[in-house]
């Protein structure tokens, strides 16, 4: 009997509990949503095949065999044709545009050289700051080019064989893919999330009433709060990028100067994105959720640091326009490894100077909402 009474008191104690976590969406949403979001992110995200890859091709003959391989490159699905430079010393400013990912180069009089000799010259020249997909980009033409080249073998005895050139990053280290993204990332969590806690700590201690009633306007509030870790996240960006280059080699090709203010346009972006955190979240566990699920996970996948964007699905690819790290990542490539300068990073630039006064503006907004 005694045993019976605390089985049915057991039962009831989980049944009670199963209803709290039913009305409960937040925890729903974490039991359910959150897996089934990282599951079909994943899965459409993590590819090792390519697709819609921007190609140019430098093609000074135009016979019929350079354009039945032409052909042949842009019908497979895995290649866009974005043009047919004159000549192949604009290749390195066509791929500090960072559009383009490979050029192709057929020697002069490629089509008759070939059927007369044998042996004509094919260059496939890759932009390798991303060693990944400058692999993939290479495998899948040489695939195509060499598929073309054995059945006209059958015809005419051939020993034709592309040959690869790595742009920017001839020894293809991977550390010229993962310091600028992971540069981005440690940014983006550290500056968004403690400013977001700083300030939900000062609401769960009571202090933060203090603050809105205090002379001080809620810019002034903000610009307290944004700037000790400005400076602090400078330090840590300046230190990032000695150990990239001292430790990692990875080289700044061009100037110094113009990576350390890109860098703090991001800091500052990332600190005005923590700000309207925290005016969102009410306690520093919420903001602490939000700054590691919400922004580090999209962070990873959808800003182009480990997987190609050119890859994902249309509504991912239309869903990284909304990263700020997207374009950071492209500025600190193009600025270490291309030496770009700033007349070629100046749109990715401008968006991320929008996205910091949106954020600036939303929370001043809700700092005034909350005043009145």
């Amino acid at each position: 009997m005694h045993k019976t009474l605390k089985m049915k008191r057991l039962k009831s104690f989980i049944k009670k509990e199963f209803f709290h976590i039913f009305r409960d969406p937040r925890t729903l949403l974490i039991l359910f949503g959150i897996p089934v979001a990282q599951l079909l992110i994943f899965g459409t995200v993590i590819k090792s095949e390519i697709k819609d890859v921007h190609i140019a091709i430098r093609d000074p003959s135009k016979d019929e065999t350079t354009n039945q391989i032409t052909h042949k490159l842009l019908s497979s699905g895995y290649f866009i044709l974005d043009e047919f430079p004159d000549h192949i010393n604009g290749t390195e400013n066509l791929f500090k545009k960072g559009k383009t990912k490979a050029v192709l180069v057929f020697e002069n009089g490629f089509g008759e050289k070939l059927h007369r000799e044998g042996v004509a010259e094919i260059q496939l020249i890759t932009d390798a700051t991303d060693p990944n997909m400058a692999r993939l980009v290479a495998s899948y033409s040489n695939g195509i080019i060499n598929d073309y080249l054995r059945q006209l073998a059958k015809e005419i005895p051939l020993n034709t064989n592309p040959r690869v050139r790595m742009f920017f990053n001839e020894e293809m280290k991977s550390a010229y893919m993962f310091v600028p993204g992971t540069m981005a990332l440690i940014l983006m969590l550290i500056s968004a999330m403690m400013t977001s806690i700083s300030i939900t700590r000062e609401k769960e201690l009571g202090t933060m009433e203090i603050l809105l009633v205090s002379p001080l306007r809620p810019i002034q509030i903000i610009s307290g709060k944004v700037f000790p870790y400005l400076i602090l996240s400078i330090v840590n960006a300046f230190i990032i990028v000695l150990i990239g280059h001292w430790v990692l080699g990875v080289p700044i090709v061009g100037s110094f100067i113009l990576l350390m203010l890109e860098t703090i346009l991001f800091i500052l972006m990332a600190l005005c994105l923590g700000i309207f955190i925290s005016t969102l979240a009410k306690s520093q566990m919420v903001a602490m959720f939000i700054s590691m699920i919400v922004l580090m996970l999209p962070t990873i996948l959808l800003s182009g640091f480990i997987f190609p964007i050119e890859n994902m699905p249309k509504i991912l690819q239309w869903a990284s326009y909304i990263m700020p790290a997207r374009y950071f990542i492209e500025i600190v490539r193009s600025i270490m490894l291309k030496g770009s300068g700033f007349f070629f990073i100046w749109k990715e630039t401008i968006i991320l100077m929008a996205m910091t006064l949106i954020f600036i503006v939303l929370s001043v907004k809700k700092f005034k909402t909350r005043l009145e």
